[in-house]
């Protein structure tokens, strides 16, 4: 989506001030200035883009260019407070293996992404017959970067399978103004994107 600041209320609302936060797929790191600005994060970023690196150097931020599908092996057992991959997941190509090596480095995943099973697409899925372009899956096919796409329901029932603990989930849809409208009532079918917080506290891998 052409909106860069997809859930950044939600992300910055969540991380306490002066904890220490990896962003993955930070772009070009207007998420971890932010987060250092009013939340004096201890931060740092991951971008697979070169331009996006050097957009973040010139910010003054830490930020190592590397792509998350080779994996987090140059972290430590939780090395972070908080580690953020917002609308990024349905990119990856092993998001399972992503997911397994952020929740070993961290205490507390954030994770958002668009939700398939939003009604938007069911309709456009229904009555068109193609794959959902819209202002929530602004891509064509043959040009979108996502290559797993999935909704809130196929994310939590992912959770209880993996046993991730779910601390917190604040599923929204995005308003005209760039902040978040909060969905509570069938999210799965009504929210535009998912928004979880994983516990990576109580987690303990099998």
């Amino acid at each position: 989506m052409s909106n860069s600041r997809i859930g950044y209320d939600l992300i910055i609302e969540e991380i306490p001030r002066c904890s220490r936060v990896l962003d993955l797929g930070c772009g070009d790191g207007t998420l971890l200035a932010e987060l250092q600005e009013r939340r004096e994060v201890d931060g740092y970023g991951v971008e697979i883009s070169t331009e996006g690196v050097s957009k973040c150097l010139e910010k003054g931020l830490y930020c190592f260019q590397g792509d998350i599908d080779d994996g987090l092996s140059d972290y430590k057992d939780n090395s972070f407070d908080y580690v953020i991959i917002n609308q990024t997941l349905q990119d990856v190509k092993r998001p399972e293996f992503v997911l397994d090596e952020i929740m070993r480095i961290c205490l507390n995943t954030i994770v958002s992404f668009p939700n398939l099973g939003c009604i938007i697409n069911r309709v456009q899925l229904m009555f068109c017959g193609r794959m959902p372009k819209n202002r929530l899956l602004p891509f064509y096919w043959y040009e979108s970067p996502n290559i797993h796409l999935l909704s809130i329901d196929d994310f939590s029932f992912f959770c209880r399978k993996k046993r991730y603990p779910i601390k917190n989930q604040a599923h929204f849809n995005l308003l005209d103004n760039g902040r978040v409208n909060v969905i509570k009532f069938f999210p799965n079918l009504f929210a535009e994107f998912g928004f979880f917080v994983l516990d990576g506290r109580s987690f303990v891998s099998s």
